[in-house]
């Protein structure tokens, strides 16, 4: 493993991992990001469309997509924001909940069969990591543009 980059690690882990739940979804005629999506929106209050591109880290275009698409499928409906007339929010339709409780479910096997093959010292591990490389990430201490115009 020592001729691994840490970037080579994570990116070829994140993509064996997408792949994975879209051949999942793909049985079910959706993706990855729509059972993300479902996961996303709270199932009781609904969820204000600009708050669910940041919880998922999607831009506003493929989100714009996803949930297009999401409400062909009778998973979501918008409706209007009773504080904020200009905004909008997304709410599950009762198949939408029941696709979203089958996208935890999946999400649910993933963590337990990891966790039943790693050493619980590990993960937290692998948490902690995960931690320092996304904060020195939104910190800006790996390329800061501010020291290289300098």
């Amino acid at each position: 493993m020592k001729d691994k980059t840490i970037d080579y690690v994570l990116r070829t882990t994140w993509l064996a991992v997408n792949k994975m739940y879209n051949e999942e979804a793909a049985e079910f005629g959706t993706t990855m990001a729509t059972g993300f999506a479902l996961l996303s929106i709270d199932p009781d209050k609904g969820t204000p469309s600009t708050s669910l591109g940041p919880k998922m880290g999607m831009e506003a275009t493929s989100l714009s997509r996803t949930l297009k698409m999401m409400e062909e499928k009778d998973l979501i409906v918008r409706k209007p924001n009773p504080e904020d007339g200009r905004g909008v929010l997304i709410f599950l339709t009762e198949f939408g909940r029941e696709k979203r409780e089958y996208s935890r479910d999946k999400v649910l096997t993933f963590n337990n069969a990891i966790r039943e093959n790693i050493a619980l010292d590990k993960l937290h591990n692998f948490y902690e990591v995960a931690e320092v490389i996304n904060n020195m990430i939104s910190n800006k201490k790996i390329y800061n543009k501010e020291q290289i115009l300098k």
